[in-house]
């Protein structure tokens, strides 16, 4: 008996340990060197707070300045085999205006974001 609740413990446990390192990564910060445009919203250059959520790869994305919601886009989360260089934005050049931002990616993380229908067409961006 004892042994069972003993076990349920540690199930409990690493279930609650295994869930908070899975939403661990909820917010960041980007430095915009250039200007770029999230669903159909221009983000002049400058410092974003980032904050997703949801469940699984799919989260709803926030560009916040100060308190402020500056743009909101979907994303996709995605693994990387090793952890990024650097933080990055990833651009795709527009035929006019400011650059699409396709994705981001995090300085020794191994996750990064992909937004909209990015393609292997990416280039990286500005860099923290």
């Amino acid at each position: 008996m004892k042994f069972a609740t003993a076990s349920k413990t540690l199930v409990l446990g690493l279930a609650l340990v295994l869930s908070s390192s899975a939403f661990a990564a909820t917010k960041a910060s980007l430095q915009l060197s250039h200007p770029v445009t999230v669903n159909g919203t221009t983000l002049r250059a400058g410092s974003y707070k980032l904050q997703w959520e949801g469940d699984g790869p799919n989260v709803e994305l926030s560009f916040m300045q100060g308190k402020n919601v500056v743009a909101k886009t979907s994303a996709h989360v995605i693994d990387l085999q090793t952890p990024a260089a650097n933080t990055a934005a990833l651009t795709r050049e527009s035929g006019s205006g400011p650059n699409s931002l396709t994705g981001i990616r995090f300085e020794g993380k191994k996750l990064a974001l992909e937004l909209g229908e990015a393609s292997e067409g990416m280039q990286a961006g500005s860099s923290k």
